[in-house]
């Protein structure tokens, strides 16, 4: 069975069990306490708390969904037979319509029946502390069938808790096959605060979560994710570019495929390479890509065009806004740094590894911690990035070096040097290496804060200008504003047309040419709210607001925008400079995303 007819019966089923089908949301999640969209649920975790209405959004308390997701915790892992960092999400979830008896005979329908598989053993959650165990559970699968094994864990196995320590959460249950976790159902019916408080949920939730990649490894009877039909393709054209016996290279094949689906999805998505946020991991995945093949010998320039082609192949029947030639340019721009500047490093480290290791057991822990020095030296010195030092080291150390012991010294060493590098930074900007970061809004020295406050004044004309051209029904979602550019989250059910996008721009440059002043006026929070000032509901304001209007200061001059705000604004309109908008894209259900500059 193909990853594609996988796909498809997956939705079909679920589907024709009344359940809506909802595109993928962006890698580039509106939740702030994530850098990327790591599961299916992120985006519909409204609809669990009852801040949104499925049944207006999607005409049923039930959907469905393949996400695109993306978890950087595993970068270090990636190259062993499990490991990624993009993926895919199979999920089925119900906001307030079938519970746990609806949710697991669903899955095991699917499981054996659609996929023709055997359940090797589920397990459910045992109870601990001031939770009880889940015995509903327990009882359902045995319902359906008295010979399944179910085992019990605890909270570390068996009870999801929300990202950042707050939100919806609950016991769960997976389904193993092979040995293989595949299927994760999570019964959201608490939610959380304080990482460990839990409150009855007013909407009892189902959230479940399946890796394409896994099933598709269990459903094609691959020994690992990277023999089946999503990672094979790849696999193959690397080892087309390689001359050498691919075996000694299983591992640099496994993170070229890995990293190459992760750098073309991240593009798509709007991330550009950066020394930040998400656009430091694009760049890392990037420079690894590039150092992994010249290590192993294999040709950057030769490889990329047709590698990130296969992907494009694999994927543009489900993913349309795939940017096959961006994803190409930013390659070639960094391979162009790697090449110049990797090199002479990595022969000076390979050096350093025949001359200066001793090749045999029983190393002293000084002597560990001598060799990390020396190697961070070298990486300071020719600005190798660390995943390339490991690589070599995998590659080139003899049988008695102890990796684990090696790489925690050179963490060590990487943590002292951003701490000396953290207080320069603080000496520089007068006691903080940010001197400005909101969450929402950052800046690292003067000239930065200039530029991002210019970005967060126009986010208000934004705003307004989204309401004045496509309705009232425009309010804003979140927004991450840099000196490089503003994003902005906003409500509307569908994609905004180009005509709609060139009066927004429009009449925003007509408000900056207009130069309105900005006035900034604390008042009670009940009283902002009744002036017409908007604010952002997500948040929670103090009984005192600042409330910032743009123009009205004229007799008879209505407002161009008034909101509660809390960040630095220019003076004039005029400050901002001509506004453009580089892209409109979806990033989940009913919520859209619009980046912009300032020119």
């Amino acid at each position: 069975m193909t990853h594609v007819e996988i796909r498809e019966k997956f939705l079909k089923f679920f589907e024709e069990r009344g359940h809506k089908i909802v595109p993928s949301s962006s890698l580039l999640p509106t939740d702030p306490s994530v850098l990327f969209t790591t599961a299916g649920m992120q985006q519909f975790k409204p609809y669990y708390t009852g801040e949104a209405d499925p049944m207006k959004d999607f005409g049923s308390l039930n959907t469905v969904s393949i996400q695109k997701s993306m978890r950087t915790s595993d970068i270090d892992e990636v190259g062993d037979e499990s490991h990624l960092t993009f993926f895919e999400m199979l999920g089925n979830f119900s906001f307030g319509g079938y519970w746990k008896k609806g949710a697991i005979e669903y899955a095991h329908e699917f499981i054996t029946k659609e996929m023709g598989l055997k359940i090797d053993y589920v397990s459910v959650f045992g109870g601990e502390g001031d939770v009880p165990a889940d015995e509903e559970s327990e009882k359902i699968w045995k319902s359906i069938d008295p010979e399944i094994e179910v085992k019990k864990f605890g909270r570390a196995d068996n009870f999801w808790g929300p990202t950042g320590n707050e939100g919806p959460c609950g016991p769960t249950s997976e389904i193993y096959v092979n040995g293989v976790e595949i299927w994760n159902l999570v019964f959201n019916e608490y939610y959380c605060t304080n990482g460990s408080q839990l409150e009855p949920l007013k909407i009892r939730g189902i959230d479940t979560g399946m890796g394409l990649e896994r099933l598709a490894m269990v459903v094609q009877k691959k020994n690992n994710i990277f023999e089946t039909d999503l990672l094979l393709p790849l696999i193959k054209e690397v080892r087309n570019s390689n001359p050498h016996d691919y075996k000694k290279n299983e591992r640099t094949e496994r993170i070229i495929a890995d990293h190459a689906r992760a750098i073309i999805f991240l593009v798509s998505d709007g991330v550009e390479p950066s020394n930040k946020q998400s656009g430091y991991v694009l760049r890392r995945l990037l420079r690894r890509l590039i150092s992994s093949g010249y290590i192993s010998e294999i040709n950057s320039q030769k490889i990329s065009r047709p590698l990130f082609n296969q992907v494009f192949k694999l994927y543009k029947n489900y993913y349309h806004n795939l940017n096959l030639d961006l994803t190409l340019k930013y390659f070639d721009i960094e391979d162009v740094k790697v090449q110049k500047s990797y090199p002479k490093g990595i022969r000076e480290m390979k050096k350093f590894l025949l001359t200066k290791i001793p090749q045999h057991p029983g190393l002293s822990e000084i002597k560990y911690e001598e060799i990390a020095k020396n190697l961070f030296n070298i990486k300071q010195t020719f600005g190798l990035d660390f995943d390339v030092i490991y690589d070599i080291l995998f590659k080139s150390t003899g049988p008695g070096l102890d990796m684990r012991l090696l790489k925690t010294y050179m963490d060590k060493e990487f943590t002292v040097h951003r701490e000396i590098s953290r207080a320069g930074a603080e000496k520089k900007f007068g006691g903080h290496g940010l001197i400005l970061d909101t969450g929402e809004l950052k800046a690292g020295n003067e000239e930065e804060l200039k530029k991002a406050t210019r970005l967060h004044t126009a986010t208000h004309l934004l705003h307004a200008s989204l309401r004045k051209i496509l309705g009232l029904e425009v309010k804003q979602a979140g927004s991450d504003i840099t000196a490089e550019r503003l994003r902005f989250d906003f409500t509307f059910p569908r994609k905004m047309t180009p005509d709609e996008i060139k009066q927004v721009e429009n009449l925003i440059n007509e408000a900056v040419q207009k130069d309105y002043q900005v006035t900034k006026k604390e008042m009670p929070y009940e009283e902002a709210i009744k002036s017409g000032a908007l604010a952002f509901f997500k948040l929670k304001y103090p009984p005192i607001v600042n409330v910032f209007t743009i123009g009205g200061t004229e007799p008879a001059e209505v407002p161009f925008s008034r909101e509660l705000c809390g960040g630095p604004h220019v003076t004039h309109t005029g400050e901002i400079g001509k506004f453009k908008i580089a892209k409109e894209e979806a990033i989940s259900a009913g919520t859209r995303r619009i980046r912009a500059v300032v020119e």
